[in-house]
């Protein structure tokens, strides 16, 4: 890792929800930031997301250990979807075999970074952002209903902002035995800053707030709480979650 990483993350229950089914992992020894928004019963959601980062963050350092070598690049995009895949799988098993949790399941946006490239993975509607001299540009393309819709030319970005099923997302962990995670490589620089992000926060601000808010604050902690605080003024109707990565 040739650049050096500095981190911050900030999870709030919002307005409008009374428990808190997001989580949120950051392991620096392995240049990973995981974070996942649960969906399901009573609890069920944050068992989901917790489970979920947690088998995430588990599989794929184990796949490190195993290494004889520095990896190849494709291999760490291979590594991301497998850990993808286990934690699906435990997930998936516990929603089956557990009644309290039938029906559980979350999205998943990971980051790691590796030489000069950050490696996203992400299902579902959590998204990935990057920040490069004030300009934030959405590094993920959202697997839910409306961006179906929006591709298909049956509703415009104005229209899909006030949709009533904007929440509906087409691939998660633990809904099917098996999941397909997508990943991409983008290149990173000094100076930028990755954000990932619950809808808690995408849903509440336009990519030009979410801009402005990291833009007026200078430090990452500062940053998160920010853009929390903004979500919550703007409506807190979700729970909401931020991770940032900011490289040196």
């Amino acid at each position: 890792m040739p650049l050096r990483l500095e981190y911050s993350s900030a999870l709030d229950v919002g307005r409008a929800r009374h428990n808190n089914e997001d989580a949120v992992l950051i392991d620096p020894s392995l240049g990973l930031c995981i974070l996942a928004d649960g969906m399901g019963g009573y609890n069920a959601g944050e068992v989901a997301s917790d489970m979920a980062t947690k088998v995430m963050r588990d599989t794929f350092r184990q796949w490190l250990l195993g290494l004889t070598q520095a990896p190849a690049e494709a291999e760490v995009a291979q590594a991301l979807a497998a850990a993808a895949q286990e934690a699906n799988r435990q997930v998936f098993t516990a929603a089956n075999t557990v009644a309290a949790y039938a029906g559980m399941g979350t999205t998943l946006v990971a980051a790691v970074f590796e030489r000069q490239h950050v490696w996203i993975g992400h299902l579902g509607d959590s998204r990935a952002y990057r920040l490069r001299n004030g300009r934030l540009s959405q590094l993920t393309r959202d697997h839910s209903l409306l961006q179906e819709q929006v591709d298909a030319g049956l509703l415009t970005q104005e229209e899909a902002a006030y949709a009533l099923h904007r929440n509906l997302v087409t691939r998660a962990i633990g809904v099917e035995p098996q999941v397909v995670l997508e990943v991409h490589p983008h290149d990173v620089k000094a100076g930028d800053t990755i954000l990932l992000c619950s809808d808690g926060l995408s849903d509440m601000l336009s990519d030009t707030q979410i801009a402005q808010v990291l833009e007026i604050n200078n430090s990452l902690d500062g940053q998160a709480a920010a853009l929390v605080e903004a979500a919550n003024a703007a409506g807190g109707r979700d729970n909401i979650s931020v991770i940032l990565a900011k490289l040196h």
